[in-house]
């Protein structure tokens, strides 16, 4: 625990508040939370109006690629908005220090598989340019107005869940990820995992990402918070391990964990997915003083202690 009072906000689209009852358990401390869209500014406005914060952690977004390709208009009014009201409200309130949840998405197609922060922005699908205008957004904002402290944090691929087994992923209809797809299988919920593609030039044929274990991310935006950046600056830090795991790779990590079978069939690739990716962590070890701490079986032992302990996520 790092001692923050938190606030939560969260219209409850794709989640619910039994998240927030368990995180109550763990931490012995209260949750106050208001259940709004961050697009509705009045609702948002009472929100700055009742509490007195230091800083905002914006999260509030919708994430899957897939759904972003069939609703275009859906993502970017809900991110975009979101973002835009919600830097609103803060700079009424004098509130102008904002973490930003970003993706390792808004890197697209590069030449190179290690990203870096330096490198242009190129998103290839509706999901990742929501990211990337949101970023533009916010660095054209501190400069703007040099009272604002902006962090970008680009996460790559989130896994794992909290050590306790009380807090996990738990998302609606099929898993659009590998992790939470391959604990359905483990669990019995679903009959087998879909692997698109084992013909990747790659170390099995599967396609290489780079993992980082979900409490290892919590410490990452509480490093970001810490950090205190001069005012008026923009900074992006890539939120990874460094290296990355093959589809099989982690498959075979998760079976060592559950000691359950992990059945699998293999389909064709799916359009625009890359054969390897992974973070250049530098920047954030470095001036942030953070870096993963979990390994891959940690996650897959966190994950399988929640999955099986919530074998129907929260509605368990």
């Amino acid at each position: 625990m790092s001692g923050y009072s938190v606030v939560v906000a969260d219209n409850l689209c794709n989640s619910s508040v039994e998240p927030l009852r368990r995180i109550e358990k763990l931490t012995g401390q209260p949750v106050t939370f208001y259940n709004i869209d961050l697009r509705d500014e009045p609702a948002l406005e009472n929100v700055f109006a009742q509490e007195n914060f230091d800083g905002v952690i914006h999260f509030a977004g919708l994430k899957a690629v897939g759904d972003s390709v069939t609703n275009p208009l859906g993502y970017y009014d809900n991110n975009l908005l979101s973002t835009i009201v919600l830097c609103r409200v803060m700079a009424r309130h004098n509130v102008k220090q904002l973490v930003f949840s970003s993706s390792a998405t808004v890197y697209g197609i590069q030449a190179s598989p290690k990203y870096v922060e330096t490198m242009a922005m190129a998103p290839v699908n509706p999901y990742g340019h929501t990211k990337a205008m949101i970023e533009q957004i916010l660095a054209d904002l501190c400069m703007s107005d040099p009272t604002w402290r902006i962090t970008a944090l680009r996460y790559f691929n989130p896994i794992g869940a909290h050590p306790s087994g009380l807090i996990g992923e738990d998302p609606n209809g099929i898993p659009n990820n590998l992790f939470p797809f391959v604990m359905q299988v483990a669990v019995g919920k679903r009959p087998e995992l879909i692997v698109f593609g084992n013909d990747y030039d790659t170390v099995d044929g599967t396609g290489v990402r780079d993992y980082i274990h979900v409490v290892d991310l919590a410490l990452g935006h509480i490093a970001a918070l810490e950090h205190d950046p001069e005012p008026g600056s923009y900074a992006t830090y890539n939120l990874g391990s460094g290296s990355g795991s093959s589809v099989f790779e982690v498959v075979d990590a998760f079976k060592t964990a559950s000691g359950r079978d992990i059945p699998y069939k293999v389909a064709p690739r799916r359009s625009g997915d890359l054969a390897i990716y992974y973070a250049d962590p530098s920047k954030a070890n470095r001036l942030l003083n953070w870096k993963t701490a979990k390994t891959l079986a940690d996650a897959c032992a966190d994950g399988w202690k929640w999955q099986s302990q919530n074998p129907n996520g929260y509605a368990s």
